[in-house]
């Protein structure tokens, strides 16, 4: 298992982008159309940081709350092998942890998403075709 990405969503994705590109040397690549403003910031070619711009952010005239609310959404790890993928499931079941499943049809991956604590969600993400 390895890290995957971390996502921020936050009302300033633009300063939050310029920080991270300008600032930390990460570059931005392809992002899939997901509905919701944001960037896809990618270290050594693999997409590590999503941004996402929190749906109520303030209007374009740059008028803010002084302490806007920003929140870090998820972390993902991604799973390398279906024998690994299959171990997990079976950690969660015996444990008896919901889960929920969904696919990135577009990307062809599978993820699982859970909940181990309240506001606290935890992805693992693996290629579909590794799953035969």
């Amino acid at each position: 298992m390895r890290f995957d990405h971390l996502t921020i969503v936050a009302a300033d994705c633009a300063c939050l982008r310029s920080f991270f590109v300008d600032v930390a040397g990460l570059e931005e690549g392809a992002r899939p159309p997901f509905g919701v403003a944001g960037h896809w910031l990618y270290l050594d070619r693999r997409p590590v940081l999503h941004l996402i711009e929190r749906p109520d952010a303030p209007a374009a005239d740059g008028i803010r709350p002084s302490r806007p609310p920003a929140r870090i959404d998820h972390m993902a790890l991604r799973i390398e092998d279906a024998v690994e993928w299959q171990k997990l499931l079976r950690r969660l079941r015996d444990r008896r942890i919901p889960y929920q499943l969904s696919g990135m049809h577009a990307q062809q991956e599978q993820q699982l998403f859970v909940t181990p604590v309240p506001e606290v969600t935890v992805e693992f993400v693996i290629e579909a075709q590794r799953l035969g």
